[in-house]
């Protein structure tokens, strides 16, 4: 898995946007304005992801890859390795279960503009 891979990946998702918030090396991909993940743009090494908490425990559990997410609630945030055991297909899949995650949370008006 490359940045620039994933980078596209999360864009071609509807609402999505981009921005480094905290500092030039952290890139966050938002839709409807909140963060659905997290990574560094030098050292691309990690992912943080949001996870619904149970499947969160039971993926921490089969991948020595996917620890508590670093710097966020450990509760419903995982971080996961590009370069561990954590196939990218899973990846992409743990990407897309974060951005319903938060697309669902939204306003039900805002959710109708993102989704087709």
């Amino acid at each position: 898995m490359t940045l620039e891979y994933f980078r596209d990946y999360c864009l071609k998702k509807p609402g999505t946007s981009e921005d480094t918030p905290f500092d030039q090396d952290t890139l966050c991909f938002r839709v409807g304005g909140k963060i659905f993940s997290i990574c560094s743009i030098t050292e691309f090494q990690y992912i943080n992801l949001k996870c619904d908490p149970e499947r969160a425990v039971e993926l921490r559990e089969l991948h020595s890859g996917i620890t508590p997410g670093y710097h966020m609630n450990k509760k419903t945030w995982n971080s996961v390795s590009v370069i561990g055991d954590v196939p990218d297909k899973l990846i992409l899949e743990l990407a897309d279960h974060s951005y319903e995650l938060i697309l669902s949370n939204l306003p039900k008006k805002i959710q109708a503009e993102i989704r087709p």
